[in-house]
């Protein structure tokens, strides 16, 4: 049984390419990684992340048997974890300075909104027909539906909505938009 072994013991046996001691060793040192994970990152997504960060580093360097010491195996992982968030925090930091660095020519100001001239506007509205400006009136300002103005109106669902194409096409030609 994997389990009583000791670390060493599972060390060797994953450095001679046993996959069953590469489980065993995953969850014994899995919840070890996610508390440090939690103590020094401070967020549960992070911690698990890190879990299978460290885990994968741990598997790779005792397959290349880079553990000099097979006793040694929890401060290795401990180590692992503690140069893994390291290296996100310097990595965080350098992403912070490049976006001060050029944030601005990343993101540049949007532009402006356009203002809009509410005389020319009612203008515009008025010189509707009768139709038109009750249609949009009713579903811009009244903020009905179509189904509910056509039913006010007598008139189709999709008849109000060929109106309102209409009617929204001739305001902006009035206002002078392009679109």
């Amino acid at each position: 049984m994997l389990s009583e072994l000791s670390d060493a013991e599972v060390t060797q046996r994953i450095a001679a390419g046993q996959r069953d001691a590469e489980a065993e060793m995953c969850r014994r040192m899995a919840p070890r990684i996610r508390l440090y994970g939690l103590r020094h990152l401070r967020s549960a997504a992070a911690a698990d992340d890190l879990v299978q960060q460290v885990l994968l580093k741990t598997i790779e360097a005792l397959r290349a048997g880079r553990l000099r010491d097979s006793d040694k195996l929890a401060p290795f992982v401990l180590g692992t974890c503690r140069m893994t968030v390291l290296d996100l925090r310097r990595s965080v930091r350098r992403q912070e300075q490049l976006l001060d660095t050029f944030g601005a020519v990343l993101v540049p100001e949007p532009p402006p909104a356009p203002r809009l001239d509410g005389s020319q506007l009612a203008r515009c509205v008025q010189s509707l027909g009768e139709r038109e400006r009750s249609v949009v009136v009713m579903t811009f300002y009244d903020e009905q539906t179509a189904a509910e103005a056509a039913a006010f109106l007598g008139l189709s669902e999709g008849n109000v909505r060929v109106i309102r194409h209409r009617a929204l096409h001739q305001l902006r030609e009035c206002m002078g938009a392009t679109a």
